[in-house]
């Protein structure tokens, strides 16, 4: 691990742009990890850029990318002064096993733009979350990440073994690639991405490797990862079933309680004394989202925690106001409920879905969408008899994707999280016949310590009111400031007005 301090509170990669880089630099400047979430931000970019870049966030983080001919070439197809003027967005091209050049381009700069925001301004660490699941854009949005001095990679809803290669090859400069699982694959699939082949002679030589947390359920998983130098990573963050968004099934045979949902029973917990055996630092996630669990974390040998849902709910969150208006209101009348969904996702894994009015959490809702892909980042790649590749996904129409070998059960209950996590921080579809894309809002289940700040600020707290509530536990538990900050000390944090940066 680096020689930088470990930090105690790690706040979590969430949904699309919901751990906003203005977010994420708040707990930087506070002593802790602040993490991006690093799924489609090629798209994020391009839509921001389509309304208008109203702050000028995005355009000065281009101009400090390393080169300014491929950020020109982003400004002049997706930039619209002024904005779209209620214009459906322009599409962006999808990634694939073999990108094209405008593909490769918009992930790398867009996860650069993200990351050097984040990082702008001060020396604290920053993260970025990626899924396991979305393979296929995980080489472009990695390069980018380290482009802007990225700290700390995180993934889960997988098994990341390829990724501490991965991160080890991009920053010396290497072609680095990840395996892609092909449906019905004859052969072995490679997505790779060549450093030099992007950039150019605007490669910096001075790129650094970023520390690697494999997020896990297991203490298998991480006795797996641990075993081998190659696939080892620095550290782990152990998710428990209650955290958000992606979720590891139950092992064995799916069983589904009243409401539908997961039951985990005694074999989906980790034990938490064979994961320290290993030596490697390790954070719990799920469920530790308080004072009081982070002073259990710190007692159980736990480096310390990582949390969403307080953050997500927290004024520099990117969610938009009326989402994380809706949530709150609920959350103060006692009537917020997420359910484990087992079916929502593309991807088979289950989904935390959180149960509000005008989302795809609405069976009407749901039935009112018409049922596209376009935005792909979930798709699956499958090889067709003659031996190319296809792409699918479970939530595009049921046609289409029966004639790509799938099956009609796997469409069932299937939801398009890409287009409603986009609407979740209004960047969502807007359609030429008028269909504006509906949020698909996801929290983890663990309410309490949202609860107990609501009841401290009533009118919704900050990221950095939030670090310093769960501090007291770390306080607590090891007789001082966690982090040798005074109070008075600490940075002020990045306004929650970045928040409606477009």
């Amino acid at each position: 691990m680096s020689s930088t301090p470990l930090p105690v509170v790690i706040q979590g990669g969430m949904g699309v742009a919901v751990s906003s880089w203005w977010m994420a630099s708040s707990v930087a400047r506070a002593g802790h990890l602040g993490v991006v979430s690093g799924t489609a931000l090629d798209a994020v970019l391009a839509r921001r850029l389509q309304d208008g870049d109203p702050q000028g966030h995005a355009r000065r983080a281009l101009a400090h990318f390393p080169c300014q001919e491929m950020a020109q070439r982003i400004l002049d197809k997706y930039f619209k002064e002024g904005g779209r003027d209620g214009a459906p967005y322009r599409p962006n091209p999808t990634l694939t096993v073999e990108p094209s050049k405008a593909a490769v381009e918009l992930s790398v700069v867009g996860n650069f733009v993200e990351v050097w925001l984040a990082k702008e301004g001060h020396d604290g660490l920053i993260g970025i979350n990626f899924l396991e699941k979305i393979q296929m854009g995980t080489p472009t949005a990695a390069l980018g990440a380290i482009l802007a001095g990225v700290d700390y990679v995180l993934m889960g809803a997988g098994i990341p073994r390829e990724i501490p290669r991965l991160l080890r090859d991009l920053s010396a400069g290497r072609s680095g690639g990840i395996t892609i699982d092909v449906a019905g694959a004859t052969q072995h699939y490679t997505s790779t991405i060549d450093p030099t082949a992007v950039m150019g002679e605007a490669l910096p030589s001075d790129l650094k490797r970023p520390q690697f947390l494999a997020i896990v359920s297991l203490h298998s998983l991480a006795a797996y990862l641990y075993r081998d130098e190659d696939i080892r990573p620095d550290g782990f963050v152990v998710e428990g079933p209650p955290a958000g968004g992606h979720s590891a099934p139950p092992r064995g045979k799916m069983q589904l309680d009243d409401d539908g949902q997961p039951i985990y029973g005694l074999r989906d917990q980790p034990d938490l004394r064979k994961i320290a055996d290993l030596g490697l630092p390790f954070w719990l996630a799920g469920a530790f989202s308080s004072p009081e669990k982070v002073a259990q974390a710190l007692a159980t040998g736990a480096t310390g925690v990582q949390c969403g849902t307080i953050f997500a709910l927290c004024t520099d969150s990117g969610l938009t106001e009326k989402v994380r208006g809706q949530l709150l209101d609920r959350l103060r009348r006692g009537v917020l409920s997420v359910r484990n969904d087992p079916l929502a996702s593309p991807t088979g894994f289950p989904f935390k879905v959180a149960k509000l009015p005008g989302t795809m959490s609405q069976p009407e809702v749901y039935e009112a969408r018409p049922r596209l892909c376009d935005l792909s980042y979930l798709r699956t790649p499958y090889e067709r008899p003659n031996g190319t590749l296809g792409y699918r996904c479970a939530s595009e129409p049921e046609d289409a994707y029966l004639k790509k070998g799938g099956h009609l059960e796997e469409t069932i209950g299937r939801k398009c999280l890409c287009n409603g996590l986009m609407a979740n921080i209004g960047i969502g579809q807007e359609r030429k016949d008028g269909y504006v894309e509906a949020p698909a809002v996801t929290l983890g289940q663990d309410l309490e310590g949202p609860i107990e700040l609501l009841a401290q600020y009533p009118q919704g707290w900050s990221a950095a009111q939030a670090l310093e509530w769960l501090l007291t536990g770390a306080s607590d538990a090891q007789g001082g400031p966690a982090d040798g900050q005074a109070d008075s000390d600490r940075p002020k944090s990045v306004p929650a007005a970045a928040a409606r940066a477009g």
